[in-house]
């Protein structure tokens, strides 16, 4: 018995410490949509398969990803084929980064690949 609560206990300690994760999925119109109606903070990293400083990001992103507090989702958007996005946002050039809380835009990044300038831009929206 107590080592089924044993597993219980450290189950729902892992479940909590996910749920508090960094989230990154692909673009969805419908995910930025319910981020931003609930409030929630959310980034866009507008992201080229082609781009070396993109790719960069997406291993810092990837690395991020098991650090505690970063309770938002990263949405991937394709910078060559998502061309409403990103004349809605104003962006220019791939591997820029926007941090939204809600509807409001707290951070932006162009191209920046350093862990603490990444985290400070995602952190700013909680």
């Amino acid at each position: 018995m107590k080592i089924k609560q044993f597993i219980l206990t450290t189950l729902l300690a892992l479940a909590a410490t996910l749920a508090h994760a960094l989230d990154i999925q692909p673009y969805s119109a419908a995910a930025l949509a319910a981020a931003q109606k609930a409030d929630k903070p959310v980034a866009l990293h507008f992201h080229a398969d082609w781009c070396p400083t993109c790719r960069a990001q997406t291993a810092v992103l990837q690395e991020l990803k098991s650090e505690k507090g970063l309770d938002l989702t990263v949405l991937v958007a394709n910078y060559d084929t998502e061309k409403a996005l990103k004349r809605r946002f104003n962006i220019n050039a791939q591997s820029t980064l926007v941090v939204l809380k809600g509807q409001k835009e707290v951070a932006r990044l162009v191209g920046d690949t350093t862990p603490d300038g990444i985290r400070s831009a995602l952190k700013s929206a909680l």
